[in-house]
């Protein structure tokens, strides 16, 4: 397989090729315009609507909810645009290590690369099925409701939106934006996700040539060491490289989720219709996992990184000469600092956050669940 450009990488391209067509990443044409004009009109109506809106408190915490979404949304692609050359050069990067992995004579590296690409794929297909199953949740949402509504709340200045030809005007054009959102919101997700995974494959590398040092000269582990050691280094500045293009995004969506999780599940005890509550319970399981898809995999390569000290330590170091020795002890001593995916480059993005962040969610939704009660 020839791998000339990074379309090319298997661990990229279904996302790619989305990006690509709207222009986010390796073009710049109309189409970028065509998708982020429409979200920022519609997002700006959206605010409008929540702070002007009289109708009931549920249409209202819907309404909130979509709009903090579609905010994220339009937050992602322009960070995108805005990083775009740095993007595109860190996935050159990976092509580069792919490329290097897939021409490893050590069938055991290729084996785990393999392994790699298949569940950057698998969870891309799954996140855009969860994508596409969200888009059919917003545009069915008002053939279930007990009043007249919209997908998703708007408000215009002197224009009654619940009046025709407003209304149908107004319904079929969120229907059609609604899936350029979908190809704005999850491929971004699933990029990141693919490159943190090759992350955990790099340690992984580090990892199984460590272990493979059991029997060997000194001269030969030295060697391995050293190569090792700058593997190290690459490992740390893609880590560095993610943290640089993602942490003030993870920052806001760390801020965005538990709030928007409180609003559904709030929004799950007052609906009147089950068609409504299943609905409500596709919102909930969307953006529950994508957070949670994030956050493992995160959480993933902050261990994988700290299991490299412990293969170092594994591999009969104190066989070897005292200046082998003393290298891999440095080795050691560097591997024992994590690797981790940083929300606003403070807090290490793992379980444990995610799961101070959930008891925080139940704690304020029991609170408003008495309060509104």
């Amino acid at each position: 397989m020839q791998i000339r450009s990074i379309e090319d990488v298997p661990l990229l391209s279904t996302n790619l090729s989305i990006m690509k067509f709207w222009s986010f990443l390796l073009e710049h044409n109309w189409r970028r315009y065509f998708a982020l004009i429409p979200y920022l009109f519609i997002n700006t109506t959206q605010f409008l609507d929540v702070y002007f809106s009289t109708e009931p408190i549920d249409a209202i915490v819907r309404n909130a909810y979509i709009a903090v979404l579609f905010f994220n949304t339009i937050l992602r692609a322009v960070l995108l645009c805005v990083n775009r050359f740095e993007y595109e050069g860190f996935m050159e990067k990976i092509r580069l290590l792919y490329i290097e992995l897939m021409n490893s004579e050590d069938p055991a590296l290729r084996k785990m690369l393999q392994e790699c690409t298949v569940a950057s794929r698998f969870i891309s297909k799954v996140n855009l099925l969860m994508g596409f199953t969200s888009c059919v949740g917003f545009n069915m949402y008002p053939l279930f409701a007990t009043s007249k509504a919209l997908p998703f709340g708007m408000y215009v200045p002197g224009v009654d939106k619940y009046e025709s030809p407003y209304y149908q005007i107004c319904f079929l054009f969120q229907i059609i934006i609604t899936p350029a959102g979908c190809c704005m919101y999850i491929p971004f997700t699933n990029l990141i996700v693919s490159f943190i995974l090759f992350g955990i494959l790099m340690c992984k590398v580090l990892q199984h040539k460590l272990r493979n040092l059991k029997d060997v000269s000194s001269e030969k582990a030295r060697m391995v060491i050293v190569w090792c050691i700058k593997y190290q280094l690459q490992l740390i500045n893609f880590v560095d490289t993610i943290n640089d293009l993602t942490t003030f995004t993870f920052l806001f969506e760390f801020m965005a989720f538990g709030a928007m999780l409180c609003a559904m599940l709030f929004l799950l005890i007052i609906v009147e219709t089950v068609a409504q509550m299943c609905i409500i319970c596709i919102y909930i399981f969307m953006i529950f996992a994508q957070s949670v898809i994030m956050y493992y995999f995160a959480n993933e390569l902050y261990d994988q990184s700290l299991k490299v000290a412990i293969a170092a330590y594994e591999s009969n170091w104190f066989d070897f000469d005292v200046s082998t020795q003393k290298t891999i002890k440095l080795f050691i001593l560097r591997a024992q600092k994590p690797c981790a995916i940083l929300v606003g480059k403070v807090y290490p993005m793992n379980l444990e956050m995610l799961q101070s962040l959930l008891n925080a969610t139940y704690s304020y939704f029991t609170l408003l669940k008495r309060v509104y009660g």
